[in-house]
């Protein structure tokens, strides 16, 4: 049986709680997690990159010099690739790079590292995460009580503005709510601090 301690903003323990094994008692799955780490990547790529090729430069139209006698190589075109300004070869063009995976397999990896997480005790239950007011001084000093002041993942029940702009100018700090969790933010995290309502919401999304 999985437990984990509840804490407030404090930093003290204010009572414990059970985590799900459905969710947070798996076996972590390595090849799953790097597949959709891949998979996650490739879909932020932009594919803006473009570059032109030779039929596209300007100029060119006429032959440098004659084919034979001159001694020099012969040449049909001041806009090939060897010249400069010529074009590029194989010039990359706009893309697509994404691509879809299968729904269980993204389950299986985000069970992975968030049951990965939970065998390394890098899961802090807060008892109510909520902000008074937009205050990055408050909220770091909230970090440090319950030691994660490091590259800390946030994760809320529901978009919190207070919560979300107290927390966006600490550095290594992310701030996100329970629907929207996924495998690439939390492996990048070190710690993963979670309001017991979220985590109430990933254990019945997920299990």
């Amino acid at each position: 049986m999985l437990k984990t301690n509840v804490y407030n903003m404090s930093g003290k323990q204010v009572g414990e709680i059970e985590l799900s094994e459905a969710v947070f008692g798996v076996k972590p799955n390595e090849s799953v997690v790097h597949d959709v780490v891949k998979n996650h990547l490739a879909n932020c790529r932009q594919g803006t990159q473009s570059a032109l090729t030779r039929a596209e430069v300007s100029g060119g139209g006429k032959k440098p010099w004659r084919q034979k006698g001159t001694g020099r190589a012969r040449q049909g075109s001041t806009r090939a690739p060897q010249w400069t300004h010529g074009g590029i070869v194989f010039a990359p063009k706009p893309r697509d790079y994404s691509y879809t995976l299968n729904k269980k397999v993204k389950r299986l990896a985000l069970k992975s590292v968030l049951s990965a997480k939970a065998s390394e005790e890098n899961i802090v239950v807060i008892d109510s995460l909520k902000m008074d007011a937009i205050k990055t001084k408050e909220f770091k000093k909230f970090l440090t009580a319950v030691d994660a002041d490091c590259k800390v993942l946030v994760v809320t029940a529901t978009p919190d503005e207070k919560v979300t702009k107290s927390g966006r100018n600490i550095p290594g700090c992310n701030v996100t709510f329970a629907n929207l969790i996924n495998v690439y933010d939390i492996l990048n995290a070190k710690k993963l601090v979670v309001d017991q309502t979220a985590l109430a919401t990933i254990e019945e999304v997920f299990a």
